[in-house]
Order: structure tokens, then C-alpha cells, then sequence
């Protein structure tokens, strides 16, 4: 018999915690439903689509004994969204069915046993560990995660590499087209580990991460990694293969140059993309004497171009990328200006941002 007693919003934000994994479809049944499991004053939510797993508790009037059960996490969600903030919530559980009551209302779920709930092994081996903000992790995820592939048949491309070496942590993300990479010091950190986390995975921590200060265990063993912080416990499974070398695709020592107002930049592309080609997405950059030229045309010969002023004073170059791409960079950076590394219109451009090595994003170029 499972009884819980609790306000509305202890209930609905772990449970907003853990639906993220829940796939609307399944071919079994119980990984549509979230496992609740209660032990004296404390309740647990688990989730998983057996590659990744979420784990939250809070804290309820205690329940007089340690049950376990499972139900639609969609129903349960939709129904504690719509009941007023702040109601008074009881759940009582019998049999196959679990009964939600809240002042006048009372909603009856279908259930299927807590113990039939396929959760992910812990590995017992020993991995890699290390500690870094939660406000860290958050940036360094976001500022890669839009260069990882979808659905990619090269699998290790869906997904952002996390490298442990030398007292530091590497992340980095590519499609084959554009790569994205960002780096933070480990102090006292000796390990060295080398792992994908799968795109699904990256996505689910970004949105559970805080802004905050507060710290986050990563744990990184050979076929999974650990993230614990506040009450949340993420396990992922990762994926097997090889990264491509990320260092090889990286431009050195490219010698035009060009320091740009990140803002403009962006606003300017934003306004040519409109009448790019809408299959292509191909914009032209043109670099003259203190002048770089945006330029974007489309099958109707319509054209747009936008012109900015910087210093230059090297032969002009006229070089053409994805637009998207480099919109891509813009939009997740917050620095005032970035610095854009030509070499000739075969070549790759490097962005960096003035006075920070942490972070580098390559696009490869295209015809047009």
C-alpha cells in the first residue's frame, strides 16, 4: 500500500526533473512510466530509456512503509501541472492502480510493479573522477553542443567528447562539417579518460544544471559516466567508438586575421540569410581593405549583402560557408567580439574570442 502526502510543487519539480528521458513511444510499456519509490520521509523518481537514466528525491510526509511502484509520467506531470499551486496532494496505491487526490479531485492511474523497472547497473569499477561547478559544466556543454551530428550513421559523431588529461577537461563536439571545442583546468586532477556522451544525454544535462556555484561529481568509467549534484543522479551510457582527431582539424598560425563586433556580425548574417538558398543555406564572405562583405543570393537571383568595417590590410579573400553554421557560433557566444582566422578559400575558418584559449569552433568551407 503505498501512501504519499505531500504539497503540489515537492511532487511536480522532481518529476519535471526526470520526464525529459521519458519517450512517448516505447516497445515496453514500463519505460513510459516513472518509478516512485518511497522510504520513510524521503521519494524517490527514476527514469530511463535504457541509455540514460535520471534519478531525484524529495522530501514528503513520511510514508509508513518502503514501497515501490510505476505509472505514466506524462499523466502524473500533466495532471499535477493543471491542479492549483500549493494544493495539498495524496497518493494511494493498491493493487494495479494508484489514486491521486487534491481537495475534490481524484484521478485513478493504471499501474505496473517497481520491481519490474529496468534501471542501469551502476558499474562497480573504479573511473575517473573529478569535481567542477555546475554553472562550468553547463557552459562548456553549451557552448559545443550545437556541432554535434543527428542521427549520423558515423554514431560517434552523435554525441560530445569528454577528454580527462593533464589537469584538464576537454569537450568537444563535431559533425564533420563544423567542429566546436572548449577546454577548463582540473586542478590536482591526475586522470585520464576518454568518453562520448551520447546527444540525448548532453541535451538532458544542459536543462538539469543550474547556473550555480554548486558542485558536480562527474565519474567517467568505460562504458558509463556519473553525474551527481543537488538531489539529481544522472547515469549515461556511452558511446563506443573513436573521436575523430580533433587537433588535426583545428587551423594553426592562418595568417588574415580579422577582430569583428560579435553583435553585428550576427545581426548582419541574420538579415542576409534571408534570401539565402533555403537547400544550401550558402553565404559568400568577402574580405577587402578594412571591409568584410556579407553576401547571400538565392534560385529567384535575389541577393542581399551587408557590409561591415574592420581592419584589414591583406589581400581580399572571397570564401563561402553555411551560413547556419556560423550563426550557430554567434548565437551561443556572449563575448562582445570574436576573432575569425582565414587562410585561403579552400581553407577552414577558425573563431576564436579575443584573449580566451578555451574555446575554438572550425567550419569547413563550401562551394557556392
Amino acid at each position: 500500500m503505498l501512501l504519499i502526502k505531500a504539497q503540489r510543487d515537492r511532487l511536480l519539480s522532481p518529476l519535471q526533473s526526470v520526464i525529459g528521458i521519458v519517450e512517448r513511444r516505447h516497445t515496453l510499456p514500463i519505460l513510459s512510466n516513472v518509478l516512485i519509490e518511497t522510504s520513510g520521509d524521503r521519494l524517490d523518481f527514476t527514469a530511463t530509456d535504457l541509455e540514460v537514466q535520471v534519478r531525484t528525491w524529495t522530501s514528503v510526509s513520511e510514508s509508513p512503509m518502503q514501497e515501490s511502484v510505476t505509472l505514466s509520467a506524462r499523466k502524473l506531470h500533466d495532471i499535477l501541472r493543471a491542479l492549483p499551486a500549493g494544493a495539498e496532494i495524496s497518493m494511494e496505491g493498491s493493487e494495479n492502480r494508484l489514486t491521486v487526490k487534491a481537495g475534490r479531485s481524484r484521478f485513478n492511474l493504471q499501474t505496473l510493479p517497481g520491481r519490474d523497472f529496468p534501471q542501469i547497473a551502476l558499474n562497480a569499477e573504479s573511473g575517473a573522477e573529478f569535481t567542477l561547478p555546475q554553472s562550468t559544466l553547463r557552459k562548456l556543454l553549451e557552448r559545443v553542443q550545437f556541432a554535434m551530428a543527428v542521427q549520423d550513421i558515423r554514431f560517434y559523431l552523435n554525441g560530445t567528447l569528454l577528454s580527462v588529461q593533464d589537469e584538464r577537461l576537454t569537450v568537444v563536439a563535431t559533425d564533420g562539417h563544423r567542429l566546436s571545442y572548449t577546454a577548463e583546468a582540473l586542478p590536482g586532477c591526475t586522470a585520464k579518460a576518454d568518453v562520448i556522451i551520447p546527444r540525448k544525454s548532453v541535451q538532458e544535462l544542459i536543462k538539469l544544471l543550474q547556473p550555480v556555484d554548486d558542485p558536480v561529481k562527474v565519474t567517467l568509467h568505460g562504458n558509463q559516466v556519473r553525474f551527481e549534484f543537488g538531489s539529481i543522479d544522472l547515469v549515461t551510457k556511452v558511446i563506443d567508438g573513436k573521436f575523430p582527431d580533433y587537433q588535426r582539424v583545428i587551423p594553426v598560425n592562418h595568417p588574415k586575421i580579422v577582430d569583428v563586433d560579435r553583435q553585428l556580425l550576427q545581426q548582419a548574417l541574420q538579415r542576409a540569410a534571408i534570401l539565402s538558398n533555403e537547400k544550401i543555406r550558402g553565404v559568400r564572405i568577402l574580405l577587402t581593405k578594412d571591409a568584410l562583405a556579407v553576401v547571400c543570393s538565392n534560385n529567384e537571383q535575389e541577393e542581399a549583402q551587408e557590409e561591415l568595417e574592420v581592419a584589414y590590410n591583406q589581400e581580399p579573400l572571397d570564401i563561402g560557408f553555411n551560413i547556419a553554421y556560423l550563426l550557430d557560433v554567434l548565437n551561443h557566444l556572449t563575448s562582445d567580439r570574436v576573432s575569425c582566422h582565414f587562410g585561403d578559400s579552400n581553407s577552414s575558418v577558425l573563431v576564436t574570442v579575443p584573449g580566451q584559449e578555451d574555446f575554438k569552433y572550425v567550419v569547413m568551407p563550401m562551394r557556392i
